[in-house]
């Protein structure tokens, strides 16, 4: 705990970062303060017994950074713009165009990320008539008045649009990942009013579980910690130069290679996916065609939270993003180029290309240790839940991955701005 708090302690000294960390932490607060700010014409009573009884909405309401409970007007939180990002993501590898565009560097990311936000339109307000849809079957939305209706997704999808602006200042102008941020943020206010239910529902039952509980929440804390700290050293050379009369480089150094490159991003993104068929299968369980009803009705059981199905779709679905996100922000080629730009070597590799396939092989081999450890945690939760049978914290424990790690990459961004500001301290 010391070594996370020294880092904050030490950015307050100075004014750039502190008002780096103030800034975030303002964004959060208007965060939280609109995310309590609901959509007319929901009945939040019936909304909130219906979340008490139903995992599913509680797992999206976490995901969606504790949005959805209040049906507030950010009631579909970050949803969108994740299912976007992933979209565009996909068509950079299927179309040369965009993946031209994603190598140009800042200019072409930035224009990447104007495609993500226009396509966050349209996918906000399909998503928005879909909750209509659930809450409705529910009984919990009455509205049938078309203006009424159109208002409230117009109202949904300018919550997101906004959520989504919040998560790029952080990024830009304040502390850490701003859609991580956001939704760290939405679980941890989330967390005491999942404590209380936790400590309701073991008066009543065995304390012996909550204490099981409990334990394997550490074990999983410090195995986070753990795995988000682990790298591989890649020994890197330098030759000697001659400078004039003077003799450069000729050290060793490492480049690290870290087992889990892609951090929190692949829970994210294989929530947003894996939730989707009970989504549509609740959404299509309600029209009138009684075969359509039936087969919506049996995908959304088999994809329930919990279930065999789930939890495997869970983990494989991790897996894979974790593989694609580290691909998408680790690059061997450009690694092994600038290696070869300023003379370096891997000992006993050619510089180059066979520098780039050693990497590649190497990076390969330590994200699939990653990955299997990213999905077991994912699907851990639903497992300990079946064993001691306390429902109330079984969103709790699957967010617990995603606080750590945020924690981790939040006190890391800091460390190496503190590191930057003393150096170019230094220098001056």
């Amino acid at each position: 705990m010391t070594n996370i708090l020294t880092p904050i302690r030490n950015a307050f000294k100075i004014k750039e970062l502190r008002r780096k960390l103030i800034f975030t932490c303002a964004i959060l607060v208007v965060f939280r303060f609109a995310a309590h700010i609901p959509t007319p014409g929901v009945d939040t009573k019936q909304l909130a017994a219906l979340f008490a009884q139903n995992q599913f909405l509680g797992l999206l309401d976490i995901f969606s950074g504790g949005t959805l409970a209040n049906f507030s007007i950010l009631a579909l939180g970050l949803s969108p713009y994740i299912n976007a990002s992933i979209i565009v993501q996909l068509l950079t590898m299927v179309f040369p165009k965009l993946e031209e565009l994603s190598k140009e560097g800042e200019a072409g990311r930035e224009q990447i990320n104007q495609y993500t936000r226009l396509l966050t339109v349209p996918l906000s307000i399909i998503q928005g008539f879909g909750m209509y849809i659930l809450l409705k079957s529910q009984n919990i939305i009455a509205t049938t008045n078309p203006f009424e209706l159109i208002a409230m997704i117009v109202t949904m999808t300018a919550g997101t649009m906004l959520v989504m602006w919040l998560g790029e200042l952080i990024s830009e102008y304040g502390i850490g990942n701003g859609a991580s941020m956001l939704i760290f943020a939405g679980i941890v206010g989330r967390l005491p009013v999942a404590l209380f239910q936790a400590a309701t529902v073991t008066q009543a039952e065995n304390i012996t579980n909550m204490i099981v509980f409990m334990v394997v929440s550490i074990v999983v804390i410090a195995a986070v910690v753990m795995v988000n700290e682990a790298t591989r050293q890649i020994t890197v050379q330098y030759a000697k130069r001659m400078s004039g009369r003077r003799t450069t480089g000729g050290q060793t150094t490492h480049l690290p290679l870290r087992v889990n490159q892609a951090g929190v991003i692949p829970i994210i993104f294989a929530v947003s996916m894996v939730l989707l068929p009970s989504l549509l299968g609740r959404f299509l369980g309600s029209v009138p065609n009684p075969t359509i009803a039936r087969i919506a009705g049996d995908m959304a059981r088999s994809f329930a939270p919990g279930t065999l199905t789930y939890n495997g779709t869970y983990f494989i679905l991790v897996i894979l993003f974790t593989y694609f996100y580290t691909s998408v922000i680790f690059n061997p080629e450009k690694i092994a180029d600038d290696i070869k730009k300023y003379g370096g070597f891997v000992p006993g590799i050619r510089p180059g290309k066979p520098t780039a396939e050693y990497l590649n092989y190497i990076l390969t081999r330590i994200t699939l240790a990653g990955a299997l450890f990213l999905g077991a945690i994912a699907v851990l939760p639903s497992l300990v839940q079946q064993v001691t049978g306390i429902n109330t914290l079984t969103i709790g424990g699957t967010g617990i991955l995603i606080v750590v790690s945020v924690v981790l990459e939040t006190t890391k961004q800091l460390e190496s701005m503190l590191v930057m500001r003393n150096y170019d301290s230094f220098l001056k």
